[in-house]
């Protein structure tokens, strides 16, 4: 009996990358716990649909290269929440003789299509697409309806020292219409949060001069923001991560890498929650 290659091998027989680049991107990979995929597209030499191409192959799945564009109707959708798509980067997209095909960019999450099995009662099939193309459907289609940040003038401070990171928030945030300020360290957010006042703060736990914790506790202290809900963005997602966020004030916690989806929900949900509190 044959056994499957990695993806990183099937990289190279097609040519898209070389031994020697497979070769850097194991070493990056070890002790990561990251797929090799990943770690190829962080060092930019694979696009993400040349990575759903070779699975698709190795697995001998289908691909939904383009979910977009497509009508999808409001009892499909139900099948799986809104919040669930965006934690798991997953999409439903057809239901037809008792199986449900969903979009899926992990395709060996198989845990997760077991989740979606028990929920739904129905047998479930995965079908290979890129971790954006579903970002953007899920963006699209659960999310269209609401219009919290298109109608409202709020102001997001995002706090957050690497410039990479900030931009890719920055961006997502400004194309859902909100406002977009940003510092690279506490003590610039704390000043931009005083003189800006936002209506939220996104603010990175680790980062030069002040920490997320401690602009949390400047926040706190200072009665025009004491009531401004921050949230905290961490690549440190622990269970006992999450209870220091929230046991010191954070209204949210965010595990990185970040996700677009997940953050615009996120704040969304934030700031329904706390006008409801006025």
């Amino acid at each position: 009996m044959g056994t499957h290659k990695h993806v990183g091998e099937l990289l190279v027989e097609a040519g898209i990358i070389t031994a020697k680049t497979l070769e850097r991107a194991l070493e990056r990979q070890q002790g990561t716990g990251r797929r090799i995929g990943a770690i190829l597209e962080d060092m930019g030499v694979v696009t993400e649909d040349e990575l759903v191409d070779v699975m698709a192959a190795q697995l001998s799945m289908r691909t939904a290269k383009k979910i977009r564009g497509h009508a999808f109707p409001p009892a499909i959708l139900a099948l799986v929440t809104a919040e669930f798509a965006v934690e798991h980067t997953i999409f439903p997209l057809q239901l037809k003789d008792g199986m449900l095909a969903v979009a899926v960019a992990d395709p060996t999450a198989l845990d997760v299509l077991d989740d979606i099995a028990r929920s739904t009662g129905h047998r479930v099939m995965a079908v290979l697409s890129s971790a954006e193309e579903i970002t953007a459907a899920i963006r699209e289609y659960y999310f269209k309806g609401e219009e919290v940040a298109k109608t409202s003038p709020c102001r997001i401070l995002v706090v957050e020292d690497s410039p990479v990171v900030a931009n890719v928030i920055k961006a997502a945030l400004e194309r859902e219409g909100f406002e977009v300020l940003q510092a690279a360290d506490g003590v610039e957010g704390l000043k931009a949060a005083l003189s800006s006042m936002p209506c939220l703060i996104l603010c990175d736990a680790v980062m030069p001069r002040m920490d997320g914790f401690g602009l949390r506790r400047a926040l706190a202290a200072q009665a025009e923001t004491a009531d401004t809900p921050v949230i905290l963005l961490t690549s440190k997602a622990s269970p006992e991560e999450e209870q220091k966020a929230l046991s010191s004030g954070f209204f949210d916690f965010i595990a990185k890498p970040v996700n677009a989806v997940r953050i615009i929900s996120r704040i969304r949900r934030a700031l329904a929650m706390t006008a409801k509190n006025r």
